[in-house]
Parts: C-alpha cells; sequence; structure tokens
C-alpha cells in the first residue's frame, strides 16, 4: 500500500525519506454559489517512478479530502483534469 502524507497544500508520497510524487493544490475562496474551491495546479511523479499509478493515487487522495472537506475542485493541472473529467466517480468533487 502506497502511504500518501498530507503537507502544506499537497499530498505526497515518499520512498526512503525522498518525495516521489506530489500533488498540489491552492485554496481559492469560494465561487458565486458560496462553494469552497481548490485549484489542482501540479501533479508531479518523478522520473524512474512514471508507470506506477502514483499519478492516480494522488488524484484519488485529492478528490477523497474535497468530499471530506467539502471542497470543490478547479483542475488546472492537465493530468489531473484528463482523470477527474473523464471519471464519473469525481464529477461530485468538480467546480464546473
Amino acid at each position: 500500500m502506497t502511504d500518501i502524507k498530507p503537507g502544506k497544500n499537497e499530498f505526497y508520497i515518499e520512498e526512503n525519506g525522498a518525495v516521489i510524487a506530489r500533488i498540489q493544490f491552492i485554496p481559492s475562496g469560494t465561487d458565486v454559489n458560496g462553494r469552497d474551491l481548490i485549484i489542482v495546479n501540479h501533479t508531479i511523479v518523478n522520473e524512474g517512478h512514471n508507470g506506477k499509478g502514483l499519478g492516480k493515487k494522488l488524484v484519488d487522495r485529492i478528490a477523497e479530502y474535497a468530499r471530506v472537506e467539502n471542497k470543490f475542485i478547479v483542475p488546472v493541472c492537465t493530468y489531473a483534469k484528463g482523470i477527474l473529467e473523464s471519471k464519473k466517480e469525481y464529477q461530485s468533487v468538480l467546480a464546473n
């Protein structure tokens, strides 16, 4: 199991004490409907760790965070945007 840790406006995965993948977000106030927004601006998986599903796990984690905290995601990161907009299970956390 991959241990995803919370940081300041991010979630990350470590291996041997080094961060190997992270997803970052920016708290972005509220929209016209009063919903709390977060902008997902980066998903980064270090070279050598690609193809292991780490980016997808981080997107899953940010979606879980949004559900629990009652926040809505504005995906700016193209990787996160592609996953979040293409899967039905994420539609409830998207700000659009």
